[in-house]
């Protein structure tokens, strides 16, 4: 199946629901928003996925999935380079570290991850490379992608619903002046405390999703929960070069909460 094209008139989705139906072989590459992907299935399953330069050799997998510990990854990481992940796989399980069904386990949930990410990927380029296989020495499954399939046609529809909601990225933010909600009683996650931190009409939601590290959905789904609680409203950018905003981190303690409350309260009165 000699296929190409642009992720814009073919998504993830739509390259899933093609490999399923004719029970492709081979390895889909796609080249996104700053890192290449490669995906390979089997006879229209999910066979092996690795991403950018991420660390995906069994050890790490294993690690992340808490079948081993950090002290074990850093030993297996200076003491097995040589081996392939076939090889260290059987020496652990011989060993009695982990067993096989582990080892599925992990590197099951790891390519779903990926493909998960690549969900959130609306530009850049692929191609299937017809026969292309894992590479040599790994290790490789084999997941069903109808629910995948089904997953990222639900993420597509909530991407869509968040592009109406949001059509630009080039607007800025800033606080109201009379919060929806109660500051001293909000519960903001991780990714909603970092981009409150740098809410400022001086910086367009494009420069916060970059100085956060967030791609279009991630941080349209976060200016989309601040925009129903109340907190922000958007408006047109001052034009200036973002400003650094001051560090305001996520805490469980509660004397911290109550202090990144009052300076969150004192930013918005000084608005």
């Amino acid at each position: 199946m000699a296929l190409k094209g642009n992720l814009r008139d073919f998504t993830i989705t739509q390259l899933l629901n093609l490999v399923n139906l004719a029970k492709k072989t081979g390895t889909l590459v796609i080249e996104g928003p700053g890192e290449i992907a490669q995906v390979t299935f089997r006879e229209g399953k999910l066979a092996y996925a690795q991403i950018g330069v991420e660390d995906n050799t069994l050890a790490a997998v294993l690690q992340r999935n808490n079948k081993i510990t950090a002290g074990q990854y850093r030993i297996l990481k200076e003491r097995a380079t040589r081996m392939s992940d076939k090889e260290l796989g059987l020496l652990l399980i011989n060993a009695g570290y982990v067993t096989q069904a582990d080892i599925i386990t992990s590197l099951q949930q790891y390519f779903i991850t990926i493909v998960r990410r690549l969900f959130t990927w609306v530009e850049g380029f692929f191609k299937f490379e017809v026969d292309i296989l894992p590479p040599e020495g790994k290790i490789s499954v084999r997941i069903d992608l109808e629910n995948l399939i089904i997953e990222g046609s639900r993420q597509l529809r909530e991407w869509e619903q968040l592009q109406e909601e949001i059509p630009s990225l080039d607007m800025a933010l800033k606080f109201t002046d009379r919060p929806g909600t109660n500051l001293r009683k909000i519960n903001l996650s991780v990714e909603e405390w970092r981009v409150v931190s740098y809410v400022n009409p001086k910086n367009t939601i494009r420069q916060i999703a970059r100085a956060t590290k967030m791609n279009d959905l991630e941080i349209r789904r976060v200016v989309y929960s601040l925009l129903q609680a109340g907190l922000v409203e958007v408006i047109r950018p001052g034009g200036t070069p973002i400003v650094a905003a001051p560090r305001m981190f996520p805490t469980q303690n509660r004397t911290e909460q109550k202090g990144l409350l009052n300076r969150l309260i004192n930013r918005i009165r000084n608005l």
